[in-house]
């Protein structure tokens, strides 16, 4: 990767740091990532004209790097890569508040929809049918995933048959604000990946700070303070609560790591802190239920409520 890095992009570098999804260097005292590309060439259209428009707004994001042929991806073999500097502090931590007063403040338009995501329904039950024709594919020597999956596919499909009731009954309105938002967030929330634009998306604002919550929960921080000091300070329509507590309840937090193991960048013992965790987690989400209920009257989880 260093002979390719320093020919399309002129780069005279002595040292990287290999990895299987990217490659990072230091050039001039600034760090770069050459980053696997898994998404398409329109969506990257879009991800280039937000980067534009944060700039404008005097807001930033990692710069998407042009090789010598004028091209912002390269290929190597039969993959695409992207040359991403980074912008400010890799390791400065962003904080639960940024997330959740979502500081960019851009809205969706026609020149970033292709990054528009709006039907989780749809999209988680397309994940769990993969994973399910997996799991009988490659999956029949993975014991701990073995004894784990089950459950997780059936938490996942309480919380699609969630979104897709409320999508039945409740109607999104212009007070659901569709922002900015991210494919992922990770625990510690580093500037790295906050920044990163290869996963940007846009999507109800409540998806992010779900996602985040979910992450400190199984790091062992006060995930259950952080919903109470949320709903506390940001008032959303009845759509979004419900969304909310659907993201909640889906567990990206099990199958990030199933994927991970799938690809041999993990081995099955990372489940074991997740899963560890399951009844903790079941207790978690009927308190944020029954906090939920403050403000609103939620759709009623049977079995969760027993």
């Amino acid at each position: 990767m260093k002979e390719i890095i320093n020919y399309y992009y002129n780069f005279d570098i002595a040292d990287v740091i290999q990895n299987k999804n990217y490659t990072s260097f230091i050039y001039n005292g600034e760090d770069f990532y050459f980053v696997f590309f898994n998404r398409s060439e329109e969506e990257l259209k879009d991800i280039i004209n937000i980067i534009t428009e944060l700039k404008y707004k005097s807001f930033f994001a990692h710069d998407i790097i042009v090789n010598r042929n004028g091209s912002v991806l390269t290929k190597v073999g039969d993959n695409y890569y992207v040359l991403l500097k980074v912008i400010g502090n890799k390791n400065q931590i962003i904080s639960f508040d940024d997330v959740v007063n979502n500081f960019w403040k851009l809205k969706l338009n026609n020149k970033n929809s292709r990054l528009y995501r709006n039907n989780w329904g749809e999209l988680w039950s397309k994940k769990i049918d993969y994973f399910e024709y997996q799991m009988n594919e490659i999956g029949k020597d993975k014991k701990i995933i073995i004894d784990s999956f089950s459950y997780y596919v059936g938490l996942s499909e309480n919380a699609i048959s969630y979104v897709n009731k409320i999508n039945s009954v409740i109607k999104i309105d212009d007070s659901d604000k569709i922002v900015l938002s991210h494919r992922r967030i990770f625990y510690p929330n580093t500037y790295l990946n906050y920044y990163n634009p290869l996963s940007f998306i846009f999507d109800l604002e409540v998806r992010d700070v779900a996602e985040m919550i979910k992450s400190e929960f199984f790091y062992g921080e006060d995930a259950f303070f952080l919903v109470s000091y949320y709903l506390k300070n940001i008032k959303l329509s009845s759509y979004s609560y419900h969304m909310f507590y659907a993201r909640l309840m889906y567990p990206t937090y099990y199958f990030d790591l199933y994927e991970e193991i799938m690809n041999n960048d993990k081995s099955e013992e990372c489940l074991l802190k997740i899963i560890d965790k399951i009844d903790g987690y079941e207790l978690f989400l009927k308190k944020v239920y029954l906090e939920i209920s403050k403000y609103t009257r939620l759709e009623k989880i049977d079995w969760l409520l027993k």
